[in-house]
């Protein structure tokens, strides 16, 4: 659950206009959370996992152009399943050994039909695909929380392994962020 006082577009792009956003912000790791969630067993029965091990920071310019990056280390998954967890690690899904960090570049934000439209490139797997989702954005003492639900087909990164066609090819990303304004 996020503070009180969700950021409209409108209030955002006040924000941004007065300036009280402009600043060099780090993600705290302790309070944020990446989540994958995909449908196996012919969709029948979600899988849930969560990674261990995310970072990232950001920066909101004077101009009011914002960019960052959310990293996330591929080996960290965690679906309480240890062997499925070694399997996601593998060649098959993410072949951490050969790229150990997906990353989210962040190449804009600004106001959205109702909450924060976000824009960026995701590379998971060594290959990059564009990527623009609505985040709901919370700015209190000093802090910028957003909380996003990311649609992604794991083919468009490479990861197609499936046997039998048991499990999905779509997925969702659900993204708890939590920025501090950097000293």
């Amino acid at each position: 659950m996020g503070p009180s006082g969700q950021l409209t577009s409108s209030a955002l792009q006040a924000l941004l206009q007065g300036g009280q956003l402009t600043g060099s912000w780090t993600l705290d790791e302790s309070r944020s959370e990446v989540r994958l969630k995909s449908k196996s067993m012919w969709g029948l029965a979600p899988v849930k996992g969560v990674f261990r091990r995310v970072t990232g920071n950001g920066e909101v310019t004077a101009a009011r152009n914002v960019a960052g990056v959310i990293t996330v280390a591929a080996e960290s998954i965690d679906t309480k399943n240890k062997k499925r967890d070694k399997h996601l690690r593998s060649a098959d899904f993410f072949d951490a050994a050969s790229h150990p960090d997906i990353t989210f570049t962040v190449d804009g934000a600004g106001p959205g039909n109702e909450a924060v439209q976000v824009t960026g490139v995701l590379t998971v797997r060594g290959r990059t695909r564009p990527v623009s989702f609505e985040a709901k954005a919370f700015s209190i003492d000093g802090e910028v929380w957003l909380d996003a639900e990311v649609p992604v087909n794991r083919a468009d990164f490479g990861l197609t392994w499936n046997q039998m066609g048991m499990a999905s090819m779509d997925n969702t990303i659900n993204i708890h962020a939590v920025f501090t304004r950097r000293p």
